[in-house]
């Protein structure tokens, strides 16, 4: 099992390159039947800039949407992302742990205000269909992912959250960063999940 503790302890997390503020003052995202301008919920979404120390940041806080031994994991996932990735893994770790961000409707909704406000694009390295597949298979997954999965806990339907890092790789369990919507008003969850049945991988760019 990887030791996220000691990837973050072990690394030089000052010499991170830090991103600038981008403004998304004209971007808009579906909130159920309304579409909602992000400026109007500026608060709410700023984007934060990028930490030199991430495990000072979170030291000694206590949430209910992560749990502790999950903690490193997030930690080690920001330290070794690419640039474009580590924008959206901060920015929905603040969206979910610091602001509790709720919006209107569900995973993808959430997802995509995620990327709008990290400033960050996305390429589809892999497609297939929900049942028929195919699948991608676990080395192609990298932390900041955003995957479509079969969701094996829920009625085998369709899910889509962001990947965060492998809890027990051999068995398909990963820590994925996921927003339930459905008029819960509960903040995106870091959950495990069952992710054997990934078809569709869709990573952060710049």
């Amino acid at each position: 099992m990887i030791d996220y503790q000691a990837i973050v302890s072990s690394l030089a997390l000052a010499s991170l390159i830090a991103c600038s503020h981008t403004a998304h003052a004209d971007i808009a995202f579906s909130s159920g039947q309304k579409t909602v301008p992000l400026s109007s919920m500026a608060s709410a979404y700023e984007q934060p800039p990028l930490s030199s120390d991430i495990k000072n940041d979170m030291k000694d806080r206590v949430y209910t949407n992560l749990a502790p031994e999950h903690t490193a994991m997030v930690q080690a996932a920001e330290v070794m992302a690419s640039q474009a990735a580590k924008r959206v893994l901060q920015q929905a770790r603040v969206m979910s742990l610091d602001k509790r961000v709720i919006i209107g409707g569900g995973c993808w909704n959430y997802l995509n205000a995620v990327f709008l406000q990290a400033g960050s694009g996305r390429d589809t390295l892999f497609k297939g269909t929900l049942r028929g597949g195919p699948y991608a298979s676990s080395e192609q997954l990298q932390g900041g992912d955003w995957l479509y999965f079969i969701n094996h806990g829920y009625n085998d339907g369709e899910h889509s959250g962001l990947f965060i890092g492998w809890v027990d790789k051999a068995a398909h369990q990963a820590l994925i960063l996921s927003y339930a919507g459905e008029n819960r008003q509960e903040p995106a969850r870091y959950s495990v999940y069952d992710v054997s049945h990934v078809y569709q991988i869709m990573r952060p760019t710049l």
